[in-house]
């Protein structure tokens, strides 16, 4: 079979060997993980937020992905880390003047440089294109080169001018070294924040358990006189006798204000009562007196 009109097979058309392990074009993977969003694949578009691990996002796309964390949406294991809004944060970045978007191969007669990016580094002037390393900043979202943060050495912000840390800075697509060791720094954070909510709690329950306490113990209380006078009962010496009271002082003290009170809500009552008992027929209100009773009997609802 085959091999019609004098073809001739070559040797790998009819022996299989192994299969080449397909490459990856680097192009294509760095505009893969700068130019789209790791969550829904999406052309990254303001505004644009980042994780602690230093993966892209649109916001719109993690907000979401936080009302419906199902198991049905694409890419959920990149954002699985992700518990809140907070753990993400919006990044202030500076635009590219070069780059014209697509607006400038509409037609698609022109040629486009892959490497062209969205935005800069502010102090350097270096395109976030993947080919640099750039972090941001924890504090404000601002994002630079590791050039920039090289060569002006300094503890402000170069854009905001905020104050900042080296424990602040987090790596924007880094390696899967860099990746595992901001994941680390990530719960250890997590850690920490989780540690110092607990005493909180703590001292809650403490605030709440002392007014119990002096209720339980009436021994530490201390008693008003009468005139004003008061003295403590822990056993210490008292300047001045109290007074015990009467006999009678359990008894409750009706005031005159609370008697009137009573009475006037009594009488609302009564009065209120009345006016619903009238809407009916049975009430006395309703029924005829003799005068108005005719001679005759007759059958009418009325006729009592």
């Amino acid at each position: 079979m085959g091999c019609d009109g004098g073809t001739i097979p070559k040797r790998h058309e009819l022996v299989k060997g192994p299969k080449k392990v397909e490459k990856v074009d680097k192009n294509a993977e760095l505009a893969a993980r700068w130019k789209y969003c790791a969550l829904s694949t999406e052309k990254l578009r303001r505004p644009i937020v980042a994780c602690d691990l230093g993966r892209l996002y649109n916001k719109d796309a993690v907000i979401e992905y936080l009302l419906d964390k199902s198991a049905d949406r694409p890419n959920s294991e990149v954002a699985s880390h992700l518990r809140g809004i907070k753990d993400i944060k919006e990044l202030n970045l500076t635009d590219n003047p070069a780059w014209e978007g697509e607006r400038r191969n509409t037609k698609g007669d022109r040629y486009e440089d892959m490497h062209c990016a969205m935005f800069i580094c502010p102090v350097v002037g270096l395109e976030m294109n993947g080919k640099h390393r750039f972090c941001f900043l924890q504090t404000c979202g601002c994002v630079f080169s590791d050039r920039a943060l090289k060569e002006v050495k300094t503890e402000i912000c170069h854009k905001c001018g905020d104050p900042f840390k080296d424990e602040n800075l987090v790596v924007l697509n880094g390696t899967k070294e860099e990746v595992g060791k901001l994941r680390e720094k990530m719960e250890e954070k997590r850690a920490k924040a989780k540690a110092t909510k607990k005493p909180k709690k703590n001292k809650v329950a403490e605030t709440v358990a002392k007014p119990s306490d002096s209720k339980e113990n009436p021994e530490s209380t201390e008693t008003v006189s009468s005139e004003g006078q008061t003295s403590t009962q822990n056993g210490g010496d008292n300047s001045q006798p109290v007074p015990e009271p009467p006999a009678s002082s359990s008894t409750k003290v009706v005031t005159p204000s609370a008697a009137t009170g009573s009475k006037r809500s009594i009488q609302t009552m009564e009065e209120k009562s009345e006016t619903y008992k009238s809407l009916f027929t049975s009430h006395s209100s309703a029924k005829r007196t003799k005068d108005q009773t005719s001679n005759w009997v007759t059958h009418t609802p009325y006729h009592f």
